[in-house]
């Protein structure tokens, strides 16, 4: 995606883990959500369901992450919500209202919701200087005082003083200072909610901090929200209020990142946790995701499943059940909760 359409269209930051998100529908009040969203693409004649039921909301003042390994619907998911994909089904809603998708609306709407890529390098046109960069975005929206947005934008992502960066080019920036000349861009046009993708996977581990120390204090000075998509649960912990794992197109574990982290219930959630190298034990998951074309009866994750492979769902009683019995959509609620016939059953 382009900046034009953007524009119109390893540690926790603190040791202080921040305070799990209170209620969502009512405490802080939902900002943007996702009701029962589907996504299909045709693929060789048949329908991808790349998104396939999804409940999912952002509370004002707060970091989800949005988080699973590639090819999950991860990234399907943040464009549908940016308005870039249209749903099959279901509706994204923004401030209580279903998401417009005439050009004028959108424009609109983008203007209020931003995305940052994640390659900074490749966002950038390497022929446009900082300043023509972070100015695209005001003059879509014909906003006044140009100079003086951009100079605001630049030092709020912490470039200052941004004077000094306004005739320099992409190349002549350090990999942190390009990815802040991206959430410059964002912030440029006040918008209320991030959706950042993989904002820091491409930069070194030193820089890493900086960018998530920003987002933070973007979060706490601006009162922004975010949804910031990524496959490392590592980010996740370090920035995130609340978290919602996705796997084969679904959400199938959500609530605060401290709860699901800690004691994950989901076995994908337990797998993917298991690589980080403080966990005690390494979960080695056979085969590959299944096709999204061809999704599998009963449980979806259930040909990988470690629980299932070991006996533990036999033990259960309710290896059956995973074979052959579908779960429901997860709701969109604060509290966790979980997609899984085992962990119901074990809880």
């Amino acid at each position: 995606m382009t900046e034009t359409q953007a524009a119109g269209g390893e540690s926790r930051a603190s040791e202080q883990a921040p305070p799990a998100a209170e209620t969502v529908t009512t405490t802080r009040g939902t900002l943007l959500e996702a009701r029962d969203l589907r996504v299909e693409f045709p693929s060789r004649g048949r329908r991808a369901r790349a998104v396939d039921g999804v409940n999912l909301a952002v509370a004002e003042g707060e970091i989800v992450a949005l988080v699973g390994e590639s090819g999950c619907g991860k990234t399907t998911l943040a464009r549908t919500l940016l308005g870039l994909e249209r749903p099959t089904s279901g509706s994204v809603v923004y401030g209580g209202t279903a998401l417009d998708y005439g050009s004028r609306s959108l424009k609109a709407y983008r203007r209020e919701v931003q995305l940052v890529l994640q390659d900074p390098t490749g966002s950038l046109n390497p022929r446009h200087t900082v300043y023509e960069a972070v100015a695209e975005g005001p003059r879509i929206h014909g906003l006044p005082d140009e100079r003086e947005v951009v100079a605001s934008a630049l030092a709020r992502a912490g470039l200052r003083p941004p004077e000094r960066f306004f005739l320099r080019y992409p190349h002549e920036l350090s990999g942190g200072q390009r990815q802040r000349v991206v959430i410059a861009g964002a912030l440029a046009l006040n918008p209320k909610v991030l959706i950042a993708d993989e904002p820091v996977a491409s930069l070194d581990a030193s820089v890493r901090g900086e960018i998530l120390a920003l987002m933070l204090g973007l979060r706490d000075d601006l009162g922004l929200s975010a949804l910031v998509v990524t496959h490392d649960l590592g980010l996740a912990w370090n920035i995130a209020d609340r978290v919602a794992v996705m796997y084969l197109g679904r959400i199938v574990e959500s609530g605060p990142v401290e709860q699901v982290l800690t004691a994950p219930r989901h076995p994908y959630t337990q797998a993917l946790l298991s690589v980080l190298p403080e966990s005690p034990e390494r979960v080695v998951l056979t085969g590959e995701p299944p096709d999204p074309t061809r999704i599998p009866g009963g449980c979806r994750f259930h040909a990988r499943c470690q629980v299932l492979a070991s006996g533990r769902a036999a033990e259960a009683g309710v290896d059956g059940r995973c074979r052959s019995e579908a779960l429901g959509v997860l709701p969109a609620v604060s509290g966790a909760q979980v997609a899984c016939h085992y962990a119901e059953v074990t809880a």
